[in-house]
């Protein structure tokens, strides 16, 4: 297996991943995810392909790219409160359903992280679904350690 940055021939494969993370934020939200649905149209992908600023890198095996890492640079420059700190925020991660547990989404983040260090960055940071516990220990599992936690509070039920 390499890790690679995607191309453009590459966005079939990214979408049937895409197609999956939707899948397993669905069962766990189904209030807030539509089945079937689509984090980014392939017009979009390959808008982010050419972006510089948005690296994506697939982990691509003898049968095809199994997994990918959606990335941008985030850096607040001048902020009264926050310090000037570069950030290449994970904006989604994915392996493969038929192919976890086999170190792929390691590799891949560990790729991601020496990428994050070569580019001058102070952090690497992620969201992650309470409803997905998996990925959860998976985050947990590589060293991440919860940086900040979003709430809510529901005052409408369909």
């Amino acid at each position: 297996m390499i890790i690679r940055r995607a191309i453009q021939s590459d966005i079939p494969a990214l979408i049937e991943l895409l197609l999956q993370v939707c899948r397993v934020h669905h069962q766990g939200r189904p209030d807030l995810f539509k089945p079937g649905g689509i984090k980014y149209s392939p017009e979009e992908i390959s808008a982010i392909l050419e972006d510089e600023t948005r690296p994506v890198f697939v982990a691509d095996t003898d049968e095809g790219v199994k997994g990918y890492a959606f990335c941008m640079f985030r850096q607040k420059q001048g902020d009264l409160c926050v310090t000037d700190i570069r950030t290449l925020y994970i904006d989604d991660i994915c392996v493969d359903e038929n192919c976890r547990g086999k170190g792929i989404g390691r590799q891949l983040y560990e790729f991601v992280l020496q990428f994050a260090k070569e580019s001058g960055c102070y952090n690497v940071t992620l969201n992650v679904w309470c409803c997905n516990p998996s990925a959860i220990r998976f985050y947990e599992g590589c060293g991440l350690v919860p940086q900040k936690i979003g709430m809510e509070h529901i005052i409408q039920e369909d």
